[in-house]
């Protein structure tokens, strides 16, 4: 037993608030599986959520200080939230996040409560409707928020074991959990700039929820990305939450680009859609409302921003990703004077380095979460990827989203193709203040 720790009533173990610090953040060689308990175990003040003030060493080494000058700090001052729609470009733009020091990013931790609710049993299924699964998701949000990474283990399957998981979704596209004190052989992750799904498990190995929960209370901020929201309005119970300074980046694209995306990167779920571009005939069975939907979804939620509801006020902010795409600096700086955080060097060099690329290999272009672009030379290619059929059923069915977002429609196939002249309007989508 630690010395500053003694055997209380009921057999349970009783620690001042500063031992308590101390074992979870005296060294990066101590394993932390069993600090959750120790943490449930407390009462009194020990239960309180506290973090050490910590810093990057020259060398990047992760360094704890927590010694007698040591003092508790406040849980993380800044809540963002990536609010988008499958290939809408947020992959890209979360890493904006992800480069800065201060922020634990998490890429799209909902997807494990969707698979959860997706492999229940028919029965539950049949029970379950939207408003359980939204509550699922902004319960999750809210635990994440708080730095509880714990509570996705009733959501991660298998279920881990001693805190401990190999099927976080996409744990390399952030730094902090291919960090220390995640990863101690994880510096390269605070240098490296884009995702990597290789190196980070086989390096790191198995992640550790614990030392995660730890390194999200080291970081002064929180941002989380998902797709898996419909609108903006689902949001409203987190955004008036007392606990949480919740801010909603909210990114828009072209649905004519993402439907164009999406036949790229999902082409067994868009088979019919790929055969129709390809033939010029459309298969009976196409799902329209495979774009209708997000079509629908993305409008409610930009009305719902742009009408500045007193719940939303200086916290929603409207992105379009071609205006982020064509002018990545300028952008990412209004994002970042928008959450109310400094916009760092290293984010500006990894804007600068992964908007100017000239990636050919096609490998590099499937993959589904690539970041590394020529930003302007790809904001408008799917014009050369679409048939005008199938854009001219888009700008029917989702014309008024179009309209809504600055999107021009085109009315022949040889406008289509004319790059010369963008699609995209010249508008200004102010934060709602």
């Amino acid at each position: 037993m630690h010395e500053g720790c003694r055997a209380g009533g009921g057999g349970r173990m009783e620690c001042s608030w500063k031992t308590v610090l101390l074992l979870v953040c005296a060294s990066l060689g101590v394993q932390y599986t069993a600090i959750q308990t120790l943490r449930d175990s407390l009462p009194g003040p020990c239960q309180r959520a506290y973090r050490c003030r910590s810093r990057y060493h020259r060398d990047s080494r992760w360094a704890a200080l927590c010694d007698d000058n040591w003092m508790p700090i406040e849980l993380p001052q800044k809540h963002i939230l990536l609010f988008a729609t499958t290939r809408s470009g947020s992959s890209f733009t979360g890493q904006l996040l992800n480069q800065h020091p201060g922020i634990f990013y998490v890429f799209e931790p909902l997807y494990h409560v969707q698979q959860a609710f997706t492999n229940s049993s028919s029965r539950l299924r049949r029970t379950l409707d939207r408003r359980a699964l939204l509550g699922a998701y902004r319960d999750l949000l809210l635990n994440l928020y708080t730095c509880d990474l714990h509570f996705m283990e009733n959501y991660i399957r298998p279920e881990p074991q001693d805190h401990i998981t190999s099927s976080f979704f996409r744990r390399s596209s952030s730094h902090a959990l291919c960090s220390p004190p995640v990863c101690l052989e994880g510096v390269v992750a605070a240098i490296s700039d884009s995702p990597d799904e290789i190196w980070c498990p086989k390096k790191c190995g198995a992640l550790n929820l614990t030392l995660a929960s730890t390194s999200c209370m080291s970081r002064g901020h929180i941002a989380i990305k998902t797709v898996r929201i419909p609108e903006v309005g689902d949001l409203r119970t987190l955004m008036e939450d007392p606990r949480l300074d919740l801010k909603i980046i909210h990114l828009v694209r072209d649905p004519r680009a993402i439907l164009a995306s999406r036949i790229m990167a999902f082409s067994d779920q868009f088979r019919a859609w790929k055969i129709w571009n390809a033939t010029g005939r459309q298969p009976r069975y196409v799902d329209l409302s495979q774009i209708t939907s997000t079509c629908k979804d993305m409008a409610a939620s930009a009305k719902t921003g742009l009408q500045r509801p007193p719940w939303l006020r200086g916290r929603y902010m409207l992105v379009r990703y071609e205006d982020l795409a064509l002018n990545p600096n300028a952008r990412a700086t209004e994002i970042y004077r928008f959450v109310g955080i400094e916009m760092e060097d290293r984010v500006r060099m990894w804007i600068v380095k992964n908007t100017n690329s000239n990636v050919s290999a096609p490998s590099e272009w499937n993959y589904k979460y690539s970041t590394t672009r020529d930003s302007r030379a790809t904001v408008e290619s799917w014009r050369l990827r679409l048939s005008f059929d199938i854009v001219r059923t888009i700008q029917n069915l989702c014309s008024d989203t179009l309209a809504l977002l600055g999107y021009k429609q085109v009315h022949s196939a040889a406008e289509l193709r004319n790059l010369s002249q963008s699609l995209v309007e010249h508008r200004t989508f102010q934060p709602v203040t």
